[in-house]
C-alpha cells in the first residue's frame, strides 16, 4: 500500500486520511455506509474513528449505531486484522465521564457493538475535570494490560490538560496518551495553533485533526446563490461571509490546477501542517469520498496563500 503514514509513538502505518464514523447511522444508512466503507476499504484506506456517542443525537438512535455498522462491516468483510479502529468513551449519555468505573463499561460496550475483543485506539472523548487524571491513566493502563485497547489519545483537551496527563503518566510509569483529536482545518485554527500545536511536535504525538472540512464548508459546496440541503448546513452559516466565499474561489482555483476537489485541496493544506498526522473526514456517499480521498501535494506559495486568506480566523 502506497502513501502510508506512520502514527507517532506506534507500530500502526495508515493511509494519510482517517474516516470518520460520524455519519453512520446518521446521515448514511447502513447499506449507504457499507458502500463507503468498502469504497474507502479498496482505495487503501484502513483507518476508521467512530465513538460511542455516535449517533444518539439522531431521533430514534439509541447511541452505539456507528460502532455497530462498523463490527457489522468488518466481521462480514473479514477484514478486521486489516484495519484500524478508533473509537472513544466520555460523552456517551449512558457512559458519561472518564471515572474507572464507566471506563471498563464502555470499553466492553463498544467492543460487544464492533465485534472485536480489543481496540486500536481508545479515545477519552473530552476531558472530566471531576475525576483525577491518575485514576483515568490507571484505568487505560489496565485496559491495555488486559489487552482490550493498544493505545490510546485523547479528544477536545486543552494544551494544558493534556500536558498534565503526560507528566502524569510520566511520573507513575502508566500509559500515555499517543494524540490528539481536536478540531482543527483552515477557518478554525486559533485553539490548535496556539499551544496544542507545540505540544504534538514536542512530545512526538499524533494529531488527528477533526471537522477538517469546517463542516462541509470547505468542500466548495456552499456558495453565495447556492443553498443547501444538509444536516449540517446551520453549523457552516458562520463562515457564509465574504470572506469565506473568497476563500472558497481560491481553494476552487488551486484545485483546478491540481485536477482536483476542493475538499483534496482542504484536506492538504492541513495534512502539511507539520505537527498534522493526518486529518479525520466523513462521506456520507461514495461520490464524496472519492473528493476527500485525493491526495494533493500543494506548494509552499499554495500553502502560505490559503494561511494568509484565512489569518483573521487563526
Amino acid at each position: 500500500m502506497k502513501n502510508l503514514v506512520n502514527i507517532p509513538g506506534t507500530n500502526i502505518e495508515i493511509y494519510p486520511l482517517v474516516l470518520g464514523g460520524n455519519t453512520f447511522g446518521w446521515s448514511s444508512n447502513k447499506e449507504e455506509s457499507f458502500a463507503v466503507l468498502d469504497a474507502f476499504y479498496e482505495a487503501g484506506g484502513n483507518f476508521i474513528d467512530s465513538a460511542d456517542l455516535y449517533s444518539e443525537w439522531k431521533p430514534g438512535n439509541i447511541g452505539g449505531e456507528s460502532e455497530s455498522i462498523i463490527g457489522e462491516w468488518m466481521e462480514t468483510r473479514k477484514n478486521r486484522s486489516e484495519i484500524i479502529v478508533a473509537t472513544k468513551v466520555a460523552k456517551y449519555s449512558r457512559r458519561l465521564g472518564l471515572s474507572p468505573i464507566n471506563i471498563n463499561a464502555a470499553i466492553d460496550d463498544s467492543l460487544k457493538r464492533l465485534r472485536t475483543d480489543y481496540v486500536d485506539i481508545y479515545y477519552a472523548h473530552e476531558d472530566d475535570k471531576t475525576v483525577p487524571l491518575v485514576d483515568t491513566m490507571i484505568a487505560f493502563s489496565q485496559l491495555i494490560t488486559m489487552g482490550k485497547v493498544k493505545y490510546i489519545a485523547a479528544s477536545n483537551y486543552s494544551a494544558e490538560r493534556l500536558n498534565e496527563s503526560l507528566q502524569i503518566s510520566q511520573k507513575n510509569s502508566l500509559a500515555k496518551y499517543i494524540g490528539i483529536q481536536n478540531e482543527y482545518n483552515i477557518v478554525v485554527r486559533k485553539n490548535y495553533e496556539n499551544g496544542i500545536s507545540n505540544l504534538v511536535k514536542n512530545n512526538s504525538l499524533a494529531s488527528f485533526p477533526y471537522f477538517s472540512l469546517a463542516m462541509g464548508f470547505l468542500t466548495g459546496k456552499y456558495r453565495e446563490s447556492n443553498q443547501v440541503d444538509s444536516v449540517r448546513a446551520e453549523g457552516v452559516s458562520q463562515y457564509l461571509t465574504p470572506q469565506g466565499f473568497e476563500l472558497i474561489n481560491q481553494l476552487e482555483k488551486i484545485a483546478n490546477n491540481h485536477q482536483a476537489s476542493i475538499s483534496a485541496v482542504s484536506l492538504a493544506w492541513l495534512r502539511q501542517q507539520e505537527s498534522v498526522t493526518a486529518p479525520i473526514a466523513s462521506a456520507r456517499t461514495v461520490d464524496q469520498l472519492k473528493e476527500i480521498m485525493q491526495l494533493v501535494e500543494l506548494s509552499e506559495q499554495e500553502i502560505n496563500l490559503i494561511s494568509n486568506l484565512s489569518k483573521s480566523w487563526a
